[in-house]
């Protein structure tokens, strides 16, 4: 007699719920330690090369300085390389000139308004003031600008009247620190722009790939708090994206101003393509975790083929960065993002609601954002999804083949009764035409 207990591996105790669930938290956690612990490794190589391009710039400035503008304590043209050096990356062009025009205008107020009201306490307190008011309704906002025309105010209104001849020194330091900070970035230490932009990009699509692949499995299991949590997760890459703006700032001066780092123009302009893009498609990646979690809480049907094209579109965008990586033409991920388009147009054949028909149409949008970003114009990219869509539609509703035509009537065979009448008038004009006149 055939045992008909349950298989030993089928039936399952809460404990081992309990343990599988702690096995799969453990692995996220080193998971996630794992990428802490290269982001943090990454973010100790950029500061040893700032430290290093700060520590050459303010020496160099230093020996300029004593060397061109004479003896004396140049304090502020080293101070002013460090400042160039230490401000944020892409921002280092504005912040020269931002120094050499707070200081410029610094010295117009303050010498200004020491000539017209003296030197004294309340004097210093209204030329910093009124230089500090005039920066800010040049500028629009606070910044080098602002901070330098206050301190060179200060300092002409307090020293000027006991040391002549500050003005043209404080200019000369300051153009000396920024133009050495600036040579030091673009010449003799600029940084491999590729490499910060994969280092800035490399926790967007971490974290977008892992949970595109988490509403997968909560589509799949019809977890819809599995859904909201990674919708949480995607929400919270906003400061990564911000890094990466930044970063392709930065990368932009140094393609510009470094002449060693011109072969790289053209790579970077496809990350600053591709970045714009990306921050698109986390939209709508937000947009399809929600409308999943949303599906799956009104009960909606979820087609077997839907998580699967959720999860090849997180396929696509890992391949996407591996592509980026090599420098190969993305022709897999491309490949990819059809298959994801063509799943999502089966899984709509298939039957879906209200909710399922928008997470649809939400997956095909972030399938040509992605498209885009490798490089399809708009047109094209729409194209290609919907082709890619209709494939998938037609497996499951196959177009009508056969269409109904009009047979043709055989060779000579009159057509209608007006073809007949006009026929018999033909002939008989041509029998008038033959008949002998009287």
């Amino acid at each position: 007699m055939p045992d008909d207990r349950p298989a030993a591996d089928s039936v399952r105790s809460p404990l081992d719920e309990v343990v599988e669930r702690g096995g799969r938290a453990v692995a996220q956690a080193r998971r996630q330690g794992g990428q802490a612990g290269r982001v943090r490794l990454r973010q100790l190589e950029v500061t040893v090369v700032i430290a290093a391009q700060a520590g050459l710039a303010a020496a160099l400035a230093a020996l300029i300085a004593q060397n061109l503008l004479g003896p004396g304590a140049h304090v502020f043209a080293p101070a002013a390389a460090v400042g160039t050096i230490a401000t944020a990356i892409g921002q280092r062009a504005r912040r020269t000139f931002e120094l050499l025009g707070g200081v410029g205008l610094g010295i117009v107020v303050g010498d200004l308004l020491r000539f017209l009201l003296g030197s004294g306490p309340w004097q210093t307190g209204l030329v910093v003031a009124l230089a500090v008011a005039t920066a800010l309704l040049v500028a629009g906002r606070g910044g080098a600008l602002v901070a330098q025309a206050g301190g060179t105010a200060v300092l002409i209104s307090t020293l000027a009247p006991t040391r002549s001849g500050l003005e043209l020194p404080r200019i000369f330091d300051a153009l000396v620190g920024g133009v050495v900070g600036i040579l030091v970035v673009a010449l003799l230490l600029p940084i491999n722009p590729l490499r910060v932009l994969d280092r800035a990009a490399a926790p967007i699509f971490a974290t977008v790939t892992e949970q595109l692949d988490a509403v997968a499995r909560a589509l799949t299991a019809r977890d819809a708090d599995a859904a909201i949590r990674a919708l949480d997760q995607l929400r919270g890459v906003d400061a990564d994206v911000g890094r990466l703006n930044e970063a392709l700032s930065g990368a932009g001066e140094v393609v510009t101003l470094a002449p060693a780092r011109w072969h790289r123009r053209a790579r970077y302009h496809q990350y600053a393509r591709g970045a714009e893009h990306l921050e698109r498609l986390i939209l709508y990646a937000r947009s399809v975790a929600r409308r999943s979690a949303t599906a799956l809480q009104y009960d909606e049907p979820i087609p077997p083929s839907l998580p699967v094209a959720v999860a090849r579109l997180s396929d696509a965008l890992r391949q996407l960065r591996r592509d980026s990586q090599a420098g190969v033409e993305p022709e897999r991920c491309r490949q990819l993002v059809q298959e994801s388009a063509e799943l999502a147009g089966r899984a709509w054949a298939e039957g879906v609601r209200s909710y399922g028909d928008a997470l649809i149409t939400d997956l095909r949008t972030a399938d040509s954002e992605l498209l885009r970003a490798i490089g399809y114009e708009p047109d094209g990219a729409n194209r290609v999804v919907r082709q890619a869509a209709g494939r998938g539609q037609a497996v499951v509703r196959p177009p009508a083949r056969g269409h109904l035509r009009r047979p043709h009537p055989p060779t000579g065979a009159p057509r209608t009764r007006r073809h007949r009448r006009s026929t018999r008038r033909a002939h008989g004009r041509r029998r008038e035409a033959r008949s002998p006149r009287g």
